[in-house]
């Protein structure tokens, strides 16, 4: 496993809970109402909006439900007003955590995220005191099925930073800067992308006692289950034998 996003990861291979509940279309909603709001409604003119939908197709979104997204997005329907925020924690250990939020109500999102990290030991920690433990990188996620050296050879003309064989799928890093026009390479070469976003990748991994290494797992899958939670990351060294739960 890269560590690229090893908490990402293990949630793929190990199935996410997420999808049971309906919870994924969710988030992929709010992503969507989000992009279209500050880039407008037009997917060819603005790149997180087309790759939002992108995830959303992956996951067998219905056509309908995007159009509504979009349009609440651009005012066209009306909906409410949403928020992106980013919290950065840390628990015993030493181990950093970002969490990335959509709300139409930070007043209540606020002191529900820090209640979480409180529960389980760890604390909200001022801005920048967690982001500097990653770097700001792009990540595509590509079906393992694609031709591997092809991939490579339109990846790499694109200008990515690394591409690894994860099993199931190719994951693709790029450079923030880089990540739209990697990504528009990788749909005209009709890869099939699985899931694609701006991604926190830790510099370095933590390793922890496994007693520690459950508590932490717990605060992360505690704080995927909140409902206006979009993306957990995590520079701890997640074990592939520890097992979620679910």
């Amino acid at each position: 496993m890269s560590g690229h996003s090893k908490w990402s990861t293990i949630k793929r291979k190990k199935g996410s809970k997420d999808a049971k509940r309906g919870k994924i279309f969710t988030r992929l909603i709010r992503e969507i109402t989000l992009a279209a709001r500050e880039g407008g409604g037009d997917p060819n003119a603005n790149s997180r909006l087309r790759a939002a939908i992108a995830n959303a197709t992956a996951q067998n979104m219905p056509k309908e439900n995007i159009k509504r997204a979009i349009q609440r997005g651009t005012g066209e329907l009306p909906g409410v007003t949403l928020e992106e925020h980013i919290y950065e924690g840390y628990v015993p250990g030493g181990v950093a955590v970002i969490v990335e939020v959509i709300t139409d109500n930070p007043k209540r999102t606020t002191p529900e995220i820090r209640h979480v990290f409180e529960k389980r030991g760890g604390h909200l920690a001022k801005s920048g005191a967690a982001t500097y433990a990653f770097d700001r990188r792009g990540l595509i996620l590509i079906d393992a099925e694609a031709d591997e050296e092809l991939l490579m050879e339109v990846a790499l003309e694109a200008g990515v930073l690394d591409i690894t064989d994860e099993g199931d799928v190719f994951e693709v890093l790029t450079e923030a800067s880089d990540y739209s026009v990697v990504h528009e390479a990788l749909e005209k070469g009709g890869f099939p992308i699985v899931e694609s976003s701006i991604s926190y990748i830790p510099t370095s991994l933590v390793n922890l006692p496994r007693e520690e290494g459950e508590r932490v797992v717990g605060l992360l899958e505690a704080l995927e289950d909140h409902d206006d939670v979009q993306k957990v990351f995590t520079n701890y060294d997640i074990p592939d034998d520890l097992e979620l739960e679910g």
